[in-house]
Formats: C-alpha cells, sequence, structure tokens
C-alpha cells in the first residue's frame, strides 16, 4: 500500500499542480474584474485538477474505474458551476452596494463637513456683533438714546437672523432622520402662495424688489401638507428676492400639466452657470459668485429644505435658466386621493 502511494502521488501531483498553478494565474488576473467569473474559476480549477490528476495516474488507459472518477467530476462540476455562478453573482451585488453604500457615506460625511464650515462662519458672524453691541451699551461706550436703539435695532435683527439658521438646521435634522410626519390634505396652491407672497413681500419691499402672483388659469389644489408646502414657497420666495437686484421683479405662478401641478418661481439674479445648477439643491451651497446679491444672509439650506419637503410630497423640483434670471419649477400630485398621513423622507 505505502509503495502504492509512492508511485500515484507524484504522478497525481505532476498532473494536477500545474492546473492549480494556472488557475491561481487566472485569478490574480481576475481579482479587478468580474467576481462571478473569478468564482466560477475558483470552483472549476479542484474539479479540473482532480479530473486531470485521475487521468494522470491511470496513466491515459480506459478502465471502469477511470470512467466512473470522471463521470463523477462531471456531475460535480454540472452542480457546482452554477451554483458558483449564482454565489458569485450575489457577491458582485452585495460588494457593488457595498462600494455605493461607501460612496454615498463619504458624501453625506463632505456635505455634513461642509455644513458644519458654513454654520460655524455664519454663527460666529452675527454672535460677534450681537456681543461687540453689547458690551457697546453694557460698558456705557454707546450712551446717546438713539445711539442705543439703533444698536438694539440691530442686535434684534441678528438674533432674528440666527433664529432662522436654528429653525433651518432643526427642520433639516427633522427631515434627514426620517422624523418628519406629513398628514396630507387638499391643499389650494392660491392660498399657501398668497399668504408666502403676503410674508415675504415686506422684504421685498424694503430691498425695493417686486413679487407678483401671475394667474395661469384655475390655481390647482395639490395633495399636502400645508405647512410644509408653505415653507416651500417661502423658501423659494426668500431666495429669489435674495439676489433679484433693486427694480428687479419675482413671478410666482402655477398650473396643470397632465396629472400633476406645477408652481414655479422666476427671479431677475441674472442667471446660473451651468456647472452650478446641479448644485444649488445641496446643503450649504450657495454660489454667491454666480449671482448678484448684495448680501450673504442664512445658512444655505434654504433650497436643500424646500427639495426634500417636495420629495415627501412624491413630487419634484429643478432649476434652470430662464429670461433675466432663473426658474425654480416644482411638480406636485394634484388632490385626488383622500386625506392620508404619511412618515417624512429619509433622503
Amino acid at each position: 500500500m505505502r509503495e502504492e502511494l509512492h508511485a500515484v502521488v507524484p504522478v497525481a501531483l505532476a498532473f494536477s499542480v500545474p492546473i492549480a498553478a494556472l488557475g491561481a494565474v487566472l485569478l490574480h488576473r481576475m481579482r479587478r474584474r468580474s467576481i462571478m467569473a473569478a468564482v466560477t474559476v475558483l470552483v472549476l480549477v479542484p474539479v479540473i485538477a482532480t479530473m486531470v490528476g485521475v487521468i494522470g495516474v491511470s496513466g491515459f488507459m480506459y478502465t471502469p474505474q477511470l470512467a466512473g472518477a470522471v463521470v463523477a467530476c462531471g456531475a460535480v462540476a454540472i452542480v457546482t458551476v452554477p451554483a458558483a455562478m449564482m454565489l458569485g453573482r450575489g457577491i458582485a451585488s452585495d460588494v457593488m452596494w457595498l462600494h455605493e453604500a461607501r460612496d454615498a457615506e463619504r458624501a453625506a460625511e463632505a456635505s455634513r463637513r461642509e455644513l458644519v464650515t458654513w454654520i460655524s462662519h455664519d454663527l460666529r458672524t452675527p454672535l460677534a456683533g450681537i456681543r461687540a453691541m453689547s458690551e457697546a451699551i453694557s460698558d456705557g461706550i454707546v450712551a446717546d438714546a438713539d445711539e442705543v436703539t439703533d444698536y438694539a435695532r440691530r442686535i434684534r435683527g441678528e438674533t432674528v437672523r440666527l433664529s432662522g439658521m436654528v429653525d433651518d438646521l432643526f427642520q433639516l435634522s427633522r427631515i434627514t432622520s426620517g422624523a418628519l410626519h406629513l398628514t396630507l390634505s387638499a391643499v389650494p396652491l392660491r392660498e399657501v402662495v398668497s399668504e408666502a407672497v403676503a410674508v415675504e413681500g415686506v422684504a421685498a419691499s424694503r430691498k425695493g424688489v417686486v413679487v407678483r402672483a401671475e394667474e395661469h388659469g384655475d390655481w390647482p389644489v395639490v395633495l399636502g401638507s400645508d405647512p410644509e408646502l408653505a415653507r416651500v414657497v417661502r423658501n423659494l420666495l426668500s431666495n429669489a428676492i435674495r439676489h433679484t437686484p433693486p427694480a428687479g421683479a419675482v413671478v410666482v405662478a402655477a398650473g396643470v400639466t397632465g396629472d400633476k401641478a406645477w408652481l414655479r418661481v422666476d427671479d431677475a439674479c441674472g442667471g446660473i452657470p451651468e456647472d452650478d445648477l446641479q448644485r444649488v439643491f445641496d446643503v450649504a451651497f450657495r454660489g454667491v459668485t454666480a449671482r448678484t446679491p448684495e448680501e450673504r444672509s442664512g445658512g444655505g439650506l434654504g433650497l436643500a429644505i424646500a427639495r426634500a419637503l417636495v420629495e415627501a410630497h412624491d413630487g419634484d423640483i429643478h432649476a434652470h435658466n430662464a429670461g433675466p434670471g432663473c426658474r425654480f419649477e416644482v411638480h406636485l400630485p394634484l388632490a385626488s386621493t383622500p386625506t392620508t398621513d404619511r412618515p417624512g423622507p429619509v433622503r
């Protein structure tokens, strides 16, 4: 028995080792290509190496035992190769998902870092002003009644600005965490737009910008949450007013196309570079060098919040250049279903 093993093992190794080496080379070359093909090769190499080793030990002479061994190896290959291909496809899908998840996490982390950078800068600026003005009043440097009143007015303005930024951060955190819960009902866009125009019109008139709503037939009624839709329209109007120069106009219009309602806000910002159009809804992106603003207010969250709230309503929002400025257009489902409750998005 020992003598037979001494005679058989070297022959089996001599025939099977080259097959294994060839398989190792193939696997090395395929490691950065198809995972499914690599797993298939990994399964075939032992089967083929075993078959070649058996044939080599038999001396290439046909015997019933050799036929049985070859048939067994073929049966194993028939079963294992499809299984390996399915396994490889599953592994490839998992790897692809992991890569996409890692890329999404990196993008989210970069967005968070950018947000923290922007917010840190924007919070420090008004806080420094509030501190300086309050110290001037408390130290008696400013004693004249009119100056004290002016300082108090400025402090109030800065606190309002800070409050708005904190409110934006809170709203964004609710949306991204999935804590936002929408109660959907039939919402007339005319009422939402009228209220938003009345509120934002104060800031617009102070800057010398005209805000008006255009009639395009009957105003649509959409399926949505009134407070969140009002927030969307106000954010769009606020953004348009901020970037429209004095004597410019901001125009709001709405209508119906197919089974969707549309609402658009046109401004006179001077246009947005094509490269920036895809980024205007990103968190903390403001692209102020591309437009003609006179001030940099807000934390760059208004459009990001608007997009998230629109998507929560199964709608979509886009921006493109039109006329003397740019147009932000929202599409929302019409009110054709009963009132429902829907959790907020995690987008």
